[in-house]
């Protein structure tokens, strides 16, 4: 298969992460594969689903990172990998799994992926995508309420009490170990295109 490009894509929530992957995705096709961070938060059947919405889904430790980082070194050597399918109206990892092929660039996105160590060190380009947080509060109420089935107070509460906490706490610092910052999200063409155009460099052995 030859080398494999890893791409990660961090960002605080509603920056416009996945705005930017998915143009990426979408320009280049086949050639990228996808993994969102979202997908490897932690199973608790054990618990009630009441007892499931108070949980702290911001804090790295929401995630079964050391899980994503043996998926993805599995790719890295050429591997398919079994990622975990999570539900978001849940609050729970569901029992199905999706087989996610390698391909030649991989893109790993997530609001926490450079806090960790070990992930951060299977990357070859890192991008944290920046937006002023009036924006990314105003972008997380629509996806949670119209997309995950939340009520208004609920995703307000939810950004008090540990959304913004966390950002300042892990997502902001974090900033510090990117390649590449991108001012205003998934608006920024051009930083889009030079981003586009070093991975395709990649795809064509340059």
């Amino acid at each position: 298969m030859g080398d494999i490009m890893v791409i990660g894509i961090a960002g605080g929530t509603g920056s416009g992460k996945t705005t930017i992957t998915g143009q990426i995705s979408e320009r280049l096709g086949d050639e990228v594969t996808v993994i969102t961070h979202d997908n490897y938060y932690r199973a608790h059947h054990e618990m009630t689903y009441e007892e499931r919405t108070l949980l702290n889904y911001d804090h790295p430790d929401a995630y079964e990172t050391e899980l994503l980082v043996e998926h993805l070194a599995a790719l890295r050597r050429g591997e398919s990998v079994e990622v975990p399918v999570y539900d978001f109206t849940t609050y729970d990892r569901t029992d199905r799994t999706t087989t996610v092929k390698p391909s030649r660039a991989i893109i790993v996105e997530g609001i926490v992926i450079f806090a960790h160590p070990e992930l951060r060190d299977l990357m070859d380009v890192k991008v944290f995508v920046d937006a002023d947080a009036d924006v990314r509060i105003l972008r997380r109420i629509l996806r949670d309420v119209q997309e995950r089935g939340r009520s208004l107070e609920s995703v307000i509460n939810q950004y008090l009490t540990t959304v913004k906490p966390m950002h300042e706490a892990f997502v902001e610092p974090s900033k510090r170990y990117a390649d590449i910052i991108i001012p205003t999200g998934g608006q920024n063409l051009v930083a889009l295109d030079m981003l586009v155009n070093r991975i395709q460099a990649h795809l064509d052995g340059e």
